[in-house]
């Protein structure tokens, strides 16, 4: 990649994140090339000048760096590794999938993309709408140090904190152990402030005293507020956050790890989509604990 110039960068998938993702390489004086399943999620970029493609194959053979931010494995792997697709039509792109998706798929597109000539990197991001909107995600990225040298400018456009992890998959594994402790936490928090409601205090004030002792966290600070305020609106999608779930416990079976509290937050998330809350965020979990 000629360091002198900016790369042309296509972006695939421009939901909550990954617009504003988007957005900030725009601002940043990026060409940038989108696609995305629904054309009218697109309209606002390409208002302010991203290029609309009609294929992810156009797109791909258009692009010197290739950002992917779409919705579950299966999608990951039809993008990359279609007929017609990514793979088949980059030519010596980078290939950043910033999807939370499985490791051994992550592995597999990296070993494909080397194959032909391209350089692939797994990052996926934490942070969710705030940090994507503030352009302070936290990237874990898998991949070679020189390509991760190579597109670091354009991550530090959409995060403030970036690390190499590692090889292929380093990048999801670490996504991994973010999601395992943040069930936890959600569920520690939806425990702790329905505890407060049934005891009659009051959230708001309760939220003064442990905001800032020791059970002071991202979750309890941000999606704890949501819950005191009866605000459910999705930040990061329960449905998405079962599917991340449920790669933690399938990556941990193959290790012959016992995880009981990661399959505790499975299956009441499972509860939660049963109950028609897939397209909520992930601090609905406080419903399960608060009479309807």
């Amino acid at each position: 990649m000629d360091s002198n110039k900016k790369p042309t960068i296509g972006f695939i998938g421009l939901g909550i994140m990954g617009s504003s993702m988007a957005g900030h390489l725009l601002a940043a004086g990026y060409s940038v090339n989108v696609y995305n399943r629904s054309k009218d999620k697109t309209a606002a970029l390409v208002e302010k000048g991203a290029k609309w493609y009609d294929t992810v194959g156009d797109l791909a053979a258009d692009s010197n760096v290739i950002i992917t931010m779409v919705g579950y494995p299966s999608d990951v792997e039809d993008i990359y590794l279609g007929v017609g697709k990514i793979l088949d039509r980059a030519n010596n792109a980078y290939l950043i999938d910033m999807t939370t998706s499985s490791p051994s798929l992550a592995i597999r597109i990296a070993q494909e993309a080397e194959k032909r000539g391209c350089h692939a990197l797994d990052a996926p991001v934490s942070g969710g709408d705030i940090g994507a909107r503030n352009a302070k995600l936290s990237i874990m990225v898998g991949g070679n140090q020189s390509d991760f040298d190579a597109v670091l400018p354009i991550l530090k456009t959409m995060g403030a904190n970036i690390v190499l992890q590692g090889g292929p998959g380093a990048g999801q594994h670490t996504k991994m152990c973010n999601q395992i402790i943040v069930a936890g936490t959600i569920m520690g928090v939806s425990e702790g402030l329905a505890y407060a409601k049934q005891a009659g205090l009051d959230a708001d004030r309760v939220m003064e005293s442990i905001g800032g002792g020791a059970a002071s966290s991202f979750q309890l600070l941000n999606s704890g507020a949501k819950m005191i305020a009866g605000n459910f609106a999705p930040g990061f999608y329960v449905e998405h956050f079962v599917k991340d779930l449920g790669i933690a416990l399938d990556e941990a079976s193959k290790s012959k790890m016992d995880m009981p509290a990661l399959s505790l937050a499975k299956r009441l998330y499972d509860e939660l989509v049963a109950k028609g809350y897939a397209r909520n965020g992930t601090q609905a979990l406080y419903t399960k604990y608060i009479p309807e």
